[in-house]
């Protein structure tokens, strides 16, 4: 695969670090060129200093022959004009961005582009979808490399008017995004659901069982 990648930072690297190790061949783009020292020297892929969503620089990167773009760069906004380019203008299969703010999924899920925020731990969630598609996400992070899924759940009717807080459980079940009329949003410790949510949790892969008891016990 040939991926070209938009922003060279923590993320950024790690996934360029990741894929190139794979065998494919990795363009990363970024508009500060001190950025790129995080590839460290074994990097065997190319390096493009510019901004992400001018067409000369993603031509420089190769993004006419991409398999998949994938914009993690630190603004929302370049994330979505760039992948814009990419999908439309470029024709690129496979586009991934991500987002600070939950409220602009809708836009980009409008779009066709799968999104993923921080605190659906972006790294491995975007490596799932270029490489496990089909597959729910499972995550590794931390020293105690727990695995964790990303479910979405149909709030049932007899939760309406319950607080999120009263389900979630430490270490264990984690509400961290409600879709709700077309709107995306994180819950606070007051949130409450309402009849027609969709919730989207994390899930310690050992309390599958237990999410179910919790949001679908009599």
């Amino acid at each position: 695969m040939h991926i070209v990648i938009l922003g060279c930072g923590r993320a950024g690297s790690r996934l360029a670090q990741h894929i190139s190790g794979q065998g494919h061949f990795v363009s990363v783009i970024d508009k500060d060129p001190n950025a790129f020292h995080l590839l460290g020297a074994d990097f065997k892929g190319k390096t493009i200093t510019g901004v992400g969503f001018d067409s000369n620089v993603l031509l420089e990167a190769g993004i006419e022959k991409a398999d998949a773009f994938i914009a993690v760069s630190s603004g929302d906004n370049s994330n979505l004009v760039a992948s814009k380019v990419a999908k439309d203008v470029f024709n690129v299969p496979q586009v991934i961005a991500r987002i600070y703010d939950p409220r602009r999924a809708e836009i980009y899920k409008r779009m066709g582009i799968p999104t993923v925020a921080p605190v659906t731990w972006g790294v491995n969630r975007i490596l799932d979808i270029l490489f496990v598609e089909g597959k729910a996400a499972a995550e590794k992070h931390g020293a105690l490399e727990s695995e964790l899924l990303e479910l979405d759940v149909h709030i049932p009717a007899k939760l309406d008017g319950r607080k999120v807080s009263e389900f979630e459980i430490s270490g264990e079940v984690k509400v961290v995004a409600i879709e709700r009329s077309g709107e995306v949003f994180m819950p606070v410790e007051d949130t409450s659901f309402e009849k027609g949510d969709l919730a989207h949790v994390a899930v310690n892969r050992a309390h599958v069982d237990k999410l179910r008891e919790t949001f679908f016990a009599s």
